[in-house]
Formats: structure tokens, sequence, C-alpha cells
């Protein structure tokens, strides 16, 4: 009897340490970074042209990333945006990111760029390039890119909610802005993944334009770190980087947020804004 026990045990564990594995590694998590070095064929594209990227190399949200990538498409249309997306790094050469009016890092994840692509990307956006990143692009526990963490996100991301992992809440406006003027405060979003970071990006010069209101969900942990911050939380945050400016946005996990209405909204605002046209 406990011979049978015992080997019933061992076959659950060896079925949920593959299972583990299967996951993590369908995940992106125990893969080695692969580095695009030949750039996309990029076709001649009228103004203003997007360039979207989606290049995996950690974690890879199977859900969320395509459904951001055709929110995209039709709002490209929609708005009359001329889009490319590509999961192809080397699009970030001098070039070819100078044939762009607004770069989006699509639920990137993982170091994606080369010591080249790297230095071309910061003299674009430094020089007057606008960026906007989504969810994962902000969302790795670490970054070989300290100037991607402290200048261009303005934080470092610490972890998200995992009791349970999806969480209705409320999202706060914070500082008046043609982003947000047309959510409610507090605007409830059902089902989602949130982050919390190491700082607040305002202590660095960010306009915080979304926050979360702690009270709504539940940010205590038990085996993983805190999903909570003290003071404000922002989730959602704009500032200068040279000449150039960014916007990035942690919302995002679920595909169902991309179909929201009020989160689409924010998004062609946001681009809006980048482009400097009056939302």
């Amino acid at each position: 009897m406990l011979k049978n026990i015992l080997i019933t045990i061992a076959v659950l564990l060896l079925l949920a340490v593959g299972w583990g594995y299967f996951e993590l590694r369908s995940r992106g998590l125990m893969n080695e970074p692969v580095y695009d070095t030949v750039a996309p064929a990029i076709p001649e594209l009228e103004h203003p042209a997007i360039l979207v990227l989606h290049k995996t190399n950690g974690f890879v949200h199977k859900e969320g990333l395509p459904a951001a990538g055709a929110m995209l498409a039709d709002l490209a249309e929609q708005q009359g945006w001329h889009i490319f997306q590509t999961d192809n790094a080397a699009s970030h050469n001098a070039a070819d990111l100078a044939r762009f009016d607004v770069v989006v890092w699509n639920n990137t994840s993982g170091d994606i760029l080369t010591p080249a692509q790297r230095a071309d990307f910061r003299a674009w956006l430094e020089g007057g390039g606008r960026w906007l990143g989504l969810h994962a692009a902000g969302g790795d526990p670490s970054y070989d890119w300290q100037w991607y963490v402290d200048r261009l996100l303005g934080a470092q991301f610490i972890g998200h909610t995992m009791s349970p992992q999806f969480q209705d809440a409320d999202v706060l406006s914070v500082d008046p802005s043609p982003l947000t003027r047309h959510l409610p405060s507090p605007w409830r979003v059902a089902a989602e993944e949130w982050y919390a970071f190491d700082r607040n990006p305002r202590e660095t010069g960010s306009s915080i334009l979304l926050a979360m209101d702690e009270s709504s969900y539940d940010t205590e942990e038990t085996f993983f770190p805190d999903a909570s911050m003290p003071g404000e939380h922002p989730i959602a945050w704009t500032h200068p980087v040279g000449e150039g400016r960014v916007v990035y946005s942690a919302i995002g996990h679920t595909a169902a947020t991309y179909a929201l209405p009020a989160y689409q909204q924010f998004l062609v605002n946001a681009v809006d804004y980048l482009l400097e046209r009056t939302p």
C-alpha cells in the first residue's frame, strides 16, 4: 500500500516537473537569447510611420502580445497611421529608425538589442524619437542595459500580483492630461496582472498618468515579492529623454484588456501625444 502511494507521488512529481519545464521553455524563460543582425525589408511608408517591435528573449506573453499587435493594426487603419510590425530587433539601426515617427515595444522581453543596436536606438530617441512601451517592455526583473531602466523606463519592475495573479482593480487618473481625460477615475479594470516597481518615476521627472488604488485589490504575497508600493503606485507615465519622449504603460497582460475601448483610446491618445497631435 505504502509502496503504491510513493509510486503515485513520484509519478505526479515527475509530471509536475515535466509540465513546469515545458511551460518555462514555451514561455521563453529557459532559452538562450537570440540576437538579430540582418534587418528586415521595410516597405516605404507614409507618415506618421510607426515601427512595432515584438521581440522576445524572455517571457512570451502568448495571449497579450498577439492581441496587442492585432489591436495596433486595427488602430492604425482607423487613425491613418502607417505601421510596420516585426520581431526582428535589427530593425533598430540608425537608417531604419530615422524612417519612423514612433517606435512601439509590444511586450518585448529579455535582452533583445546588440550593443550597436542599443547605441543607434538611444541616439534616435535622444535626438527626438518617440517611444511607447507596453506592459512586458518594462516587466523584466533585471536588465543588462542600465540606461534602459534609469532613463527610458525610469523604474525597475520588482513583481506583480500573484494571489491571485489576475484581479479586478481601480486605476486612478492622476495628472490632468489629454491622454487620460476620457477615463473615469477610478477606472475599474477587470482581471489584469498589476505590476509594482522599485521607485516612483515621478522622483526623476516623469509625469504620472495612471496610478493604482491599492485598496481595491490584494497586493500581499505569500511566496512572491510584495506587489505594493509605498505612497503613489504609478502604472503609466511619460517623460522626456533628451530631445525625445516616452510613454510607458504597465497595463496589458491579458488579451481582453486590449479589447477595452477605454484602453484603446488611451493608446490612441498616447500615440497622438507622441506625434504632437492634439488628441
